[in-house]
């Protein structure tokens, strides 16, 4: 049977202690799927003026879903019905969704502490195991034993506390009071898993104004991870740390080489569709290789972006639009880039470490030996070999 966990709230936004409650209830309930919930209208409270819209609050909710891990997902379904959004409806629906669900209703400590005041409380009991968050550090222990004998004497009610090991102290209230204001909008999002973060950027939620051609490497940082699956996210971290470091070390602007390495994978998961539509619009040429492949251009999409919304030097823009092929007459930004890409610590294959070690010896070298590389494995799947990659190889070897 599947242990699947629902876990409700209007998520405006979703941040840390959400994310926080949503690990721990995964690990103490070894639940095998978790649905986040965004209400459409709670009945219990009212929505504030500046609540996000219902699509924004669903894709924030996705991005920390994604952000969790593989067994979380975004639930649309109480956007789908009209009217307030009562959990016993919810229910009912991923019943029939989930036919043989074991549920665990997730809750915070006053929801707990009121259920025989919810509609059709009965009801909810009969389908779902009720599972509060406890805060260890809250002293709740005696109200949540009691509650769970009533609730377990009057409804019927299967009860599993999930203890949280440490209270995480700011609201949803908070966060947009912080975010609303051009002097608290890094502390505000702080308390925010950093794709959420990097959306209410975008799309200026909360009262946010920030000029997106003049971003703060964090806000940057953020922007982008919304941008990405956050299985990519630690490879762009690695990327951005080996790009300073060898930047440093070979005497580029780091400042530079920063930008270009949080940039320059910020379109790897759109569309070859997308792609197609960006280089259309900005009249990018294109070779019929590049129109058919999506990893080929995002590296050009990557530095349209760059350029045209967020502001980047032309230096910084070059750098990625050559990152995956190389060019002739690469610049030493563009060989940090290509290769702090190649080597990053997450990158893992036979001879890495010897080419992380060459990158710090001789970079054209480097660039030589990985380029090379690429073309073998590109020639044993009988895939076309990019003009440009071509051409570099040839220009480093000096043929």
């Amino acid at each position: 049977m599947m242990k699947i966990g629902i876990y409700g709230g209007t998520f405006d936004p979703p941040h840390l202690g959400h994310m926080e409650a949503a690990c721990a209830a995964m690990g103490h309930l070894n639940l095998d799927h978790l649905l986040l919930i965004p209400s459409q209208i709670p009945p219990h409270k009212f929505l504030p003026r500046e609540t996000a819209d219902g699509s924004a609050r669903m894709e924030m909710a996705a991005l920390m879903a994604d952000g969790i891990g593989p067994r979380a997902e975004v639930s649309p379904l109480e956007f789908l019905r009209s009217g307030p959004s009562y959990t016993v409806d919810t229910v009912r629906a991923l019943r029939e969704q989930y036919p043989d669900g074991d549920f665990y209703l997730l809750m915070g400590t006053d929801m707990f502490l009121s259920f025989t005041e919810w509609k059709d409380a009965a009801n909810i009991a009969k389908e779902v195991t009720l599972a509060p968050f406890s805060r260890e550090e809250s002293g709740s222990h005696e109200l949540f034993a009691l509650q769970r004998e009533k609730l377990s004497g009057e409804l019927g009610a299967r009860v599993e506390i999930i203890p949280l090991p440490k209270i995480y102290p700011i609201s949803s209230t908070k966060i947009r009071h912080l975010l609303g204001n051009k002097d608290t909008v890094e502390e505000g999002g702080s308390h925010l898993w950093a794709a959420v973060y990097g959306y209410v950027l975008i799309h200026g939620l909360y009262g946010v104004e920030v000029d997106l051609k003049n971003l703060s490497n964090a806000q940057l940082r953020a922007v982008v991870c919304s941008m990405l699956k956050a299985k990519r996210i630690p490879h762009v971290q690695g990327t951005e740390e080996t790009a300073v470091s060898l930047a440093r070390h070979w005497g580029v602007d780091v400042q530079k080489a920063r930008r270009a390495a949080i940039l320059h994978d910020c379109t790897k998961h759109w569309s070859l569709e997308e792609h197609l539509a960006l280089c259309e619009r900005y009249q990018i040429p294109l070779t019929e290789l590049e129109r058919g492949s999506g990893k080929l251009l995002h590296a050009k999409t990557a530095a349209v972006l760059a350029e045209h919304r967020f502001g980047e030097d032309p230096e910084v823009c070059a750098a990625i639009e050559c990152h995956t092929t190389g060019k002739p007459n690469m610049t030493t930004l563009d060989k940090v880039l290509y290769m702090a890409d190649y080597v990053e610590p997450t990158r893992s294959f036979p001879g890495v470490e010897e080419l992380r070690r060459l990158s710090w010896d001789n970079l054209d070298q480097a660039l030589c030996v990985g380029i090379e590389t690429t073309i073998g494995e590109l020639s044993e799947k009988n895939a076309p070999i990019h003009e440009n990659t071509q051409m570099t190889l040839a220009q480093l070897k000096g043929t």
